[in-house]
């Protein structure tokens, strides 16, 4: 634990006061403890002199920790939702729900294609390209093609 005035690290984040790049002010940075980036980065107060930067304190580092931690948390949501799309269709045999789920591989980037009965049984998987783009017109087309891996 470390408790300075432009400095504080605890419960694995680490609240840093650095010169503001863009104007002659204060920015604060908070970085997760084995992260290359800061999770957030945001003005920061000027002192009393007007010169130097407000010291950190513990109710601020709290405050700071919650903010960094529900960014972090957002863009977790939005990186699974990026990969995981879902939709629902009317075919012959019922309504069936489509899922595409890409496999993020830095090697061998792909998806995972997958057709489920409204009981959930599972109709169908197969293997696509990462750019596969899932719309109720392909999924149609993928239904009607008798659930064959998509050219």
């Amino acid at each position: 634990m470390v408790n300075e005035p432009r400095l504080w690290r605890n419960k694995g984040w680490s609240a840093r006061v650095i010169k503001n790049e863009d104007d002659d002010g204060w920015a604060v940075e908070m970085i997760k403890d084995g992260e290359p980036e800061p999770a957030l980065v945001g003005p920061w107060t000027m002192g009393r002199d007007k010169k130097n930067p407000k010291p950190l304190d513990a109710s601020t580092f709290q405050t700071l920790v919650k903010t960094a931690s529900e960014v972090l948390r957002r863009h977790e949501q939005q990186l699974q939702a990026s990969l995981h799309k879902q939709l629902t269709v009317n075919a012959a045999a019922g309504r069936i729900s489509i899922t595409l789920d890409i496999v993020a591989d830095e090697d061998e980037p792909h998806a995972r294609l997958a057709a489920y009965a409204a009981d959930g049984e599972q109709l169908a998987e197969v293997r696509v390209a990462a750019g596969f783009k899932l719309s109720t017109a392909s999924a149609n087309a993928w239904i009607d093609d008798d659930f064959r891996r998509p050219g």
